[in-house]
């Protein structure tokens, strides 16, 4: 009885110790989140402006023509992966790699990956990977997401890939976090504008050296937008999972030292109560 006593209470110790890691551990997302939410919020009103002008400039101009509009030829795929740095954040991660998995059946396809779990998972599934060099997706920056949409502008124009998707974890609320893919290049889908509504542009706008230069050097700065959106956004939910899933494990380990403790006291007093009834056996012999 002693020896199951001990072992009780060193478990309880343990998991006293678990507990003051995973609350410390939902304190520091707690307040990384705010900042986090509100640099997503900062990065939509960029990302909405760029997409309208590229859209007037497509809709504008009658002979326009740019490769990054039309497809090419090639039939592959790229996938650019926002994962997490980390663990600990419940099914954040997990749900983003079942997703593209999903998305790749039957593809002929290449990752690249944000963020070291995204790097780590491609590496595992001897995935074809463009480039390991973002490897820390909460340290990627503006300069950073502008090297990645050059790349990737590159790799559309010289036919490397014929289709490239962001896919990311959308930030809903504290308590939903969602998977959501966007397509980056081709941009067929910016001529969806209005006869009238083209014709009015032609007559408002004027661009030099011409539309079509203006827009093919916009289109770089338009994907460095959506992929850092695309991050800020990653990033917020998966601080919010992380949270989430810390809250739920610190109110599980409670939840354990409380039974556990419930299982001492009563092992204890039994223990007592035995000793008791041992003595006063005794004393009556005497």
């Amino acid at each position: 009885m002693a020896a199951n006593m001990k072992s009780v209470k060193l478990r309880i110790k343990s998991i006293q110790n678990t507990m003051q890691i995973t609350k410390a551990m939902e304190l520091v997302a707690s307040s990384k989140l705010r900042r986090a939410k509100e640099r997503a919020e900062n990065t939509k009103p960029y990302f909405q402006t760029l997409k309208k002008t590229l859209s007037e400039i497509a809709n504008g101009n009658t002979d326009f023509s740019s490769p990054y509009v039309k497809r090419n030829a090639s039939e592959k795929w790229c996938y650019v992966l926002i994962a997490g740095d980390r663990g600990m954040a419940g099914g954040y991660n997990a749900n983003l790699f079942r997703a593209l998995e999903e998305e790749v059946k039957g593809k002929d396809f290449a990752l690249f990956p944000l963020g070291k779990k995204a790097l780590e998972y491609g590496r595992q599934k001897h995935y074809s990977i463009v480039n390991e060099n973002y490897s820390l997706v909460g340290e990627l920056n503006v300069s950073d997401t502008y090297a990645i949409g050059k790349e990737l502008c590159k790799a559309y124009r010289e036919g490397e890939f014929g289709h490239i998707v962001l896919l990311y974890t959308d930030f809903i609320s504290m308590m939903s976090q969602k998977v959501d893919s966007l397509s980056l290049l081709p941009l067929s889908d910016l001529k969806e504008e209005s006869e009238e509504e083209a014709k009015a542009i032609r007559n408002l706008i004027l661009y030099e050296p011409s539309g079509e230069d203006v827009f093919n050097a916009i289109v770089p700065e338009y994907l460095a937008g959506l992929v850092y959106s695309g991050v800020c956004t990653s990033v917020a939910s998966e601080l919010a999972a992380r949270r989430t899933a810390m809250e739920a494990a610190t109110d599980n380990a409670g939840e354990m030292i409380d039974k556990l403790s419930l299982f001492y006291n009563r092992a204890r007093q039994a223990s007592i109560t035995q000793e008791i009834t041992e003595i006063v056996a005794g004393a009556e012999e005497l």
